[in-house]
């Protein structure tokens, strides 16, 4: 079986250039995230990534600002012109990421260890590892 592949490019970005995604791991703050941004920007970066929610092997931790930091990626796709890009792990998160218009969104290593979440009634199954498989762990 052969596989067409389509071009995933966002229009005003180079095609024979690299992809490059850049900013914070972890948004904590707004100041911090524009700053970021427009620095990002002045370097000719199109595509701005931050994590908004932080999901974390052992609870406790700080899990992010959550989507309060909606609104600092919608400032910056609005001041800078950018894509904005942030990780997502439950249904919820992809939701409310596409209501505010990010552009880019990925599922995260910790996401793809446990692939199956519990929100409310409905449970989430994301595709697993390198294989792919779609089938729910037994």
């Amino acid at each position: 079986m052969e596989m067409e592949l389509e071009s995933i490019m966002l229009p005003g970005i180079d095609p024979q250039r690299p992809i490059v995604i850049a900013g914070p791991c972890s948004a904590e703050t707004e100041e911090q995230v524009m700053e970021t941004a427009k620095g990002i920007a002045d370097k000719g970066i199109k595509l701005f990534r931050a994590g908004i929610w932080k999901p974390r092997t052992k609870p406790g931790g700080f899990e992010g600002i959550g989507a309060e930091g909606l609104q600092w990626l919608k400032r910056v796709k609005k001041e800078t012109g950018m894509y904005v890009a942030t990780e997502v792990a439950t249904k919820d998160h992809v939701f409310e990421a596409l209501k505010a218009g990010i552009d880019v969104l990925w599922i995260g290593a910790r996401t793809t260890v446990k692939p199956v979440r519990r929100t409310g009634n409905c449970r989430c199954i994301e595709r697993r590892g390198c294989s792919g498989s779609d089938q729910e762990p037994g």
